[in-house]
């Protein structure tokens, strides 16, 4: 690697050999600090264009399904189970290219309705995990002793159930709604969120700026909010990506379990996978394919969130 000799120190100290790349580094960081590092890495790395494309094809997907779908979400009225291979005349094969299912409804527009069922479950329960998370870490992380005992306490009990079979337990008990689908998956995620809040702040009460502050006399609680939680929430925001993908593929295995609630012809992936199993002999892309839309968008928020841990872990942006 090539690298550009300094003049020496007017001291007569020793030569920097610092490099292009490092020199290059350090303005980065003396110009826009730490989010303009975090940013200029994610633009140099190709898994996170990958991964924000596949996310922001999948929220351009559900946000205008409206006016990309080709029909609506609800059942063609008189229409009957046929499949690309059987629909009779030209004109309908450009009419239903996916064919249609046991209910009469467009698999094609149904694939594309349920991209925003489970962008507003998987949105919905995230944010309801991460507040729940963040209050019971922010708690814990700033008062300690007895508050943080029983907190962690009572996140252990959480986390000793796993998730989706917590998240079933929820939703069977407050119902068979969307809804109860929501608080189930966002519960599940509570203990994740808050564990790692609590951790981040523990590592930050330790810091010497921390030190510095409390010298100056300032209180717990201006020390808390305005240096602690904030230099303590970047794992908790990519935490927050990687459980996008976990999500939706919860939400599509309760959906899957009937525990969704609604019609048997809602428009909603994992529902789409209870119906398609009568007819995997004849129709298995009925299956496929929304199973296949499930994996490519939680392999997109997946591949999003690695690179945003390795942008923002320090030990890879000291490289």
């Amino acid at each position: 690697m090539s690298s550009v000799i300094l003049p020496p120190a007017p001291s007569g100290g020793p030569v920097d050999d610092t490099s292009v790349d490092d020199a290059e580094l350090l303005g980065a960081k003396t110009r826009g600090g730490f989010w303009h590092d975090v940013f200029r890495r994610l633009r140099r790395n190709p898994t996170a264009w990958v991964g924000a494309a596949i996310v922001l094809v999948f929220v351009v997907v559900a946000i205008l399904a409206p006016w990309l779908a080709p029909y609506a979400e609800r059942a063609l009225p008189g229409a009957r189970f046929i499949t690309p291979t059987d629909i009779p005349g030209p004109g309908e094969m450009a009419d239903f290219p996916l064919g249609l299912d046991r209910f009469g409804g467009d698999v094609l527009s149904k694939l594309i309705w349920g991209a925003r069922a489970s962008l507003v479950i998987g949105v919905v329960s995230t944010a309801f995990g991460l507040a729940g998370g963040m209050l019971l870490g922010l708690f814990a992380g700033a008062f300690g002793g007895w508050v943080d005992t029983v907190i962690m306490r009572f996140v252990d009990i959480l986390l000793s159930v796993p998730n989706l079979l917590l998240a079933v337990s929820i939703a069977a008990i407050l119902g068979q709604t969307q809804l109860s689908i929501m608080i189930a998956i966002g519960v599940s995620q509570v203990p994740i969120f808050a564990r790692l809040l609590r951790a981040s702040m523990l590592q930050q009460r330790s810091a010497d700026y921390i030190l510095s502050a409390q010298t100056l006399g300032l209180g717990r609680g201006t020390i808390t909010m305005s240096h602690v939680l904030p230099n303590s929430i970047g794992p908790v925001i990519v935490q927050g990506t990687l459980t996008l993908a976990t999500a939706v593929i919860d939400a599509a295995a309760l959906s899957f379990l009937g525990l969704g609630g609604g019609r048997p012809e809602t428009a909603e992936w994992g529902r789409m996978l209870t119906y398609a199993q009568a007819e995997l002999a004849i129709a298995p892309w009925l299956a496929f394919l929304p199973g296949l839309c499930i994996m490519i968008t939680a392999l997109g928020f997946t591949l999003f969130g690695e690179a945003l841990r390795e942008a923002m872990d320090p030990r890879t942006r000291a490289r």
